[in-house]
């Protein structure tokens, strides 16, 4: 009896000396995996613009674009009765407040230049605004963005810009990239144009060119990726915002996306359009959100 009682001590002595070198392994792998200092995760640059249903829709959009200047480029110089024409408005199909762009057969223009053949409406990034906003040589960029045109948009023979890749200075008439909506006889059309400096022949011209009418009356979400340069890379894809389907896609790893004294690019989106060809438009709207611009390296 004295001998199986002194068995019982020994066994709860050797069983506790097991569990307490359990819990010191534990306590010291955990103190090793202590050592080891978390990684931080780099923050993305950029920005997003969305309609929030503000009282100062301008006000808004330079809030988030704008830094210190003004980035809206509308007609209310020339149509002042009807006000502002970006508003914020709400949107049935996505049940939240969106942008609507509005630009008038008349008296709409560019901005009061002088200009009476063209008329523009568009929001971009330019000097002043941050610089995480506008690319540099050899930076790359996402664009991403919704639109969506009226079921009865009415495109022309000219041009009707929806979005612009423009070189801020330097040789910048000419935009690098646009996505332009165009009259066609058998069936309007959105069209991808690659533009190149004026001083080299690297113009891709039209390189996607997809059927209209999907794009009336529906939410689209554009991405664009963009590497500026020289010898550039591009890829843009636009889907459906309800089935997700894909529109037009396009991508190359060999473009020509920089000019000549260039020292920054931006984006603009919005309404630019012809006014060589008044007998095909009419007084038009579309509707954008969700602008969001990140820099990627």
């Amino acid at each position: 009896m004295k001998r199986t009682f002194l068995s019982l001590i020994l066994l709860c002595h050797v069983l506790a000396g097991f569990s307490s070198c359990k819990k010191g392994t534990a306590t010291a792998n955990k103190e090793k995996e202590d050592t080891n200092p978390p990684v931080s995760t780099p923050q993305q640059q950029g920005a997003l613009l969305s309609a929030t249903g503000s009282k100062d829709t301008y006000a808004l959009i330079n809030s988030v674009l704008g830094g210190k200047g003004d980035v809206v480029e509308a007609p209310d110089c020339a149509h002042p009765d009807f006000g502002k024409h970006i508003r914020e408005v709400y949107d049935n199909d996505l049940k939240k407040y969106v942008f609507a762009f509005y630009l008038h057969k008349s008296p709409d223009n560019d901005r009061c230049n002088g200009k009476t053949d063209r008329q523009r409406n568009e929001i971009k990034t330019y000097d002043q605004s941050p610089d995480s906003l506008i690319a540099h040589n050899g930076e790359s960029f996402t664009y991403k963005w919704k639109f969506k045109l009226d079921a009865g948009f009415q495109p022309s023979p000219g041009f009707t810009h929806i979005h612009q890749i423009k070189p801020g200075d330097g040789d910048a008439d000419m935009p690098i990239i646009t996505l332009t909506a165009r009259y066609k006889k058998d069936g309007d059309q959105l069209e991808l144009i690659h533009t190149g400096g004026s001083d080299v022949n690297t113009s891709l011209g039209k390189v996607a060119s997809v059927d209209l009418a999907p794009f009336k009356g529906s939410w689209v979400e554009v991405t664009e990726n963009v590497t500026f340069g020289g010898t550039g890379k591009y890829e843009i894809t636009i889907k459906s915002v309800d089935k997700q389907k894909v529109l037009l896609s396009y991508s190359t790893s060999s473009i020509d996306l920089w000019r000549s004294q260039t020292t920054f690019c931006r984006p603009k989106w919005g309404m630019y359009r012809s006014l060589l060809y008044p007998d095909y438009i009419r007084d038009e709207e579309i509707r954008f959100d969700d602008f969001r611009i990140i820099k990627n390296k």
